[in-house]
């Protein structure tokens, strides 16, 4: 969340950087959320008076005690407890003040950066890079014709044991997703990453601390009568690692990679662009984290979207590179590079990777600081899809596809054990 000591000195950039992002009436909402924390200071103060004058009348009550002043002790007792009813009433007052606070920190998603582009929705996203696309061959088939020819995903069965967008990988198609998600694990290690294995089932606090909650509530399964949900991506647990952690700079960077299964309720779409492996509940991914000072984090984004770009390239598959404009910018986000790679059996662009820099909006949320000396400041924290594999994966089948076999990309040939799959 944003820190209210930014949105006092530097309101009008602020204001200037969410209208960016098409809200309305945020000006009032920023001056009412200045005028609580006003409130709250004051609160404060008066709890602190009275924190005061409670430890004076206690030394007073000690030395009337001593001279047997009874008249006195009684007096003061009766001041001492008017003091702590008032205290208590004043502390309620504070804790709903505080509580108000955050409700509304939490319904202001992050400032986007500069160079983020004006827009109102994907349509308007800014392409930075894009391979070279040779005119589609009218005769190349979408990925959801390859698997059934080729027999390495069923998604009826899935459908049987689950449900719609459970897909189930068999023979190649299995080995070949589990060769890609080794080889994207062994190019992060390469890279400097330590990999972690987090848990998959998160609670509500860290939900709330990377912002998954409250703003994708409803895109997240939840577990009944548990304050549990299944993770959407890895980037969740792996970042609530440093909940409420004080970073020396000298370990900096902290950098993570991490495989798990993500799940994504996904509501709402039809047709052939949710279609196949283009849209699924359940699906695999290796995620990238860092954590940065201030000084850092810039460098750090630009070495991550390097990171995804070349895995991309390793894989001799056609992507382009894009900045997201301001009204497609994810809530916590202050600037995201998707990249999309190309599917010529459906003629579209497919996205596998989204590289976000948060600055310290996550770090606010829980805490996070980087200690110099004897100076503290929040963390920045970044990561990045490297990569989800359902989307690579169609793109690879669509690209090397030829009439008897589909050509497996050469990194990944050590890997699977073969270097084509057959009908």
């Amino acid at each position: 969340m944003l820190e209210i000591t930014r949105i006092r000195n530097d309101f009008d950039n602020v204001v200037k950087a969410l209208r960016k992002r098409g809200l309305s009436g945020i000006e009032k909402k920023l001056n009412d959320l200045i005028d609580s924390d006003n409130l709250r200071k004051s609160q404060k103060t008066e709890i602190d008076k009275i924190f005061n004058e409670s430890n004076n009348l206690s030394k007073k009550i000690g030395i009337a005690f001593k001279s047997g002043e009874t008249d006195e002790i009684e007096s003061l007792k009766s001041k001492s407890q008017e003091l702590k009813e008032k205290s208590k009433k004043i502390a309620e007052g504070l804790k709903k003040t505080e509580n108000e606070i955050n409700e509304i920190l939490f319904g202001i998603p992050n400032t986007p950066d500069s160079r983020v582009p004006e827009g109102k929705s994907d349509e308007e996203n800014k392409v930075i890079y894009s391979s070279k696309v040779s005119e589609v061959d009218k005769d190349l088939k979408p990925h959801w014709d390859l698997i059934k020819e080729f027999n390495i995903i069923d998604f009826e069965i899935g459908n049987s044991i689950t449900g719609a967008g459970f897909p189930l990988y068999t023979g190649d198609g299995a080995i070949l997703q589990r060769a890609l998600i080794n080889y994207f694990l062994d190019f992060a290690r390469e890279e400097g990453y330590t990999e972690v294995q987090p848990p998959i089932l998160i609670n509500e606090n860290s939900a709330l601390n990377t912002g998954q909650l409250p703003d994708k509530e409803g895109q997240m399964y939840k577990l009944e009568n548990e304050n549990l949900y299944l993770i959407p991506t890895a980037e969740v647990p792996v970042t609530n690692i440093y909940n409420k952690k004080i970073m020396d700079s000298n370990l900096l960077p902290i950098k993570n990679a991490a495989y798990t299964p993500c799940f994504r309720r996904e509501a709402g779409s039809w047709g052939s662009h949710v279609r196949g492996l283009n849209r699924l509940h359940q699906f695999d991914k290796v995620e990238i984290v860092q954590i940065h000072d201030k000084n850092g984090s810039e460098d750090a984004l630009n070495s991550m979207c390097d990171h995804v770009q070349r895995l991309i390239e390793s894989l001799e598959i056609p992507f382009r590179k894009i900045l997201l404009c301001a009204g497609d910018l994810g809530f916590t986000s202050s600037i995201t590079y998707d990249f999309e790679v190309y599917a010529p059996g459906q003629d579209r662009w497919l996205e596998c990777s989204s590289v976000s820099n948060f600055l310290t909006y996550q770090s606010n949320r829980m805490n996070l600081k980087v200690k110099d000396g004897k100076s503290k400041e929040l963390a920045h924290t970044l990561n990045g899809s490297a990569l989800a594999l359902p989307r690579i994966l169609a793109s690879i089948l669509e690209n090397n596809q030829e009439e008897n076999s589909i050509a497996v990309p050469e990194v990944l040939h050590k890997y699977t054990g073969f270097k084509m799959i057959s009908k």
